[in-house]
């Protein structure tokens, strides 16, 4: 008999509503699979696009400042004087490891040398981490939230002992790929029972956070969920940070207990994938839009359908929306690639981007 492990037992427990959920994501999955078809100079723009919205996402969550415009400028090397060097120094590292996932995740094969290869990736233009960079973790660390300015206001939890980290790791990753090769549950269950114990081991000093959201990528990728790079996972997280953090902290305080319970975690994560498939289908229906935008939201694109260009106050203006509304719809277009930016600054205007598909 086979004796089964504590992710084992974690994953039997999940709810119908689980279940339900992962068949909703692979029907968009098979969706996307049927009729991606997009051009190549589109999908090129897009990819770029979520890059940079990633990166910026990926970043500002773990505390750095730099908007999707400054990563931009960063990226395209205008120098920016007003960031701190460490932001600015893990932009260029996250952009970088990102890209080579998008570019070459077929060859890339999972495995803990692979993850510490990510890690001295991910923070190789950051000085401050040269001697911990691509190793596991030699001191306790903790797990701390951070408010929309960067600064720590509160510590979480503490992580896995230093000294217990490698044998959890090794655990972790066997059990992952020996599930993943032998199909032993659905890939969405095994990626996400991956990210909520690597995030509860916090197996390196710094970086575990942007490092997770790269493995999701790659690991996704690899398990035919081929929009990834299309749609900004990053951002969505970014989006709900607070819910993030809950989600991730429900679950994990029941780790080590008889009742482990991987259903909080599963649910947030579920929904986050939910909204990514469904904004990658949007770009490849021939139907418009609307399935995927609130009424609020929809008020908002018919407007811009109307008019050759506008500012977001003229939006909130003429559709009576809520400011904040208005540039969070404009933020949604921008990533479905519906709209284009005109101008910079006070007299940045907007307009629909005519036959995508040319």
């Amino acid at each position: 008999m086979v004796r089964k492990t504590k992710f084992d037992r974690r994953l039997s427990k999940v709810s119908l509503d689980i279940v339900t959920k992962i068949a909703r994501v692979d029907e968009l999955k098979g969706q996307w699979s049927a009729g991606a078809n997009l051009n190549p100079y589109l999908l090129g723009r897009l990819k770029r696009s979520v890059l940079i919205t990633s990166t910026g996402a990926s970043t500002r969550i773990e505390g750095a400042k730099l908007s999707d415009e400054d990563v931009e400028k960063l990226i395209e090397g205008i120098a920016i004087w007003k960031f701190a060097d460490r932001d600015k120094q893990e932009v260029q590292g996250y952009y970088e490891l990102l890209k080579n996932v998008f570019d070459s995740w077929e060859s890339i094969r999972f495995s803990e040398s692979v993850i510490k290869h990510f890690h001295q990736e991910l923070l190789k233009y950051v000085d401050k981490d040269i001697p911990h960079r691509g190793k596991y973790k030699s001191k306790e660390n903790q797990v701390q939230m951070v408010d929309a300015k960067g600064r720590r206001i509160g510590i979480l939890f503490d992580t896995t002992p230093a000294y217990l980290t490698p044998k959890q790791m090794q655990e972790l990753v066997e059990w992952t790929k020996d599930a993943m090769g032998n199909k032993k549950y659905h890939p969405l269950l095994i990626v996400g029972n991956f990210l909520v114990e690597f995030l509860n081991i916090h197996p390196f000093q710094d970086g575990n956070g942007r490092l997770s959201r790269v493995l999701t990528n790659l690991l996704l990728l690899k398990e035919g969920y081929l929009y990834m790079p299309y749609v900004s996972h990053e951002k969505l997280i970014e989006d709900q940070k607070p819910a993030y953090y809950i989600a991730l902290r429900r679950s994990q305080k029941t780790f080590k207990s008889k009742n482990e319970d991987i259903n909080s975690w599963m649910d947030f994560f579920l929904d986050v994938l939910l909204t990514q498939a469904q904004e990658a289908i949007a770009l490849i229906s021939s139907e418009n839009i609307e399935t995927i935008l609130s009424p609020i939201q929809l008020a908002v694109w018919e407007y811009l359908q109307t008019v050759p260009e506008a500012t977001p106050q003229e939006i909130a203006d003429r559709t009576g929306v809520a400011r904040s509304s208005v540039n969070k719809t404009i933020m949604k277009l921008l990533k479905l690639k519906k709209i284009d930016r005109l101008g910079l600054a006070r007299s940045t205007r907007y307009k629909v981007i005519s036959n995508l598909k040319d």
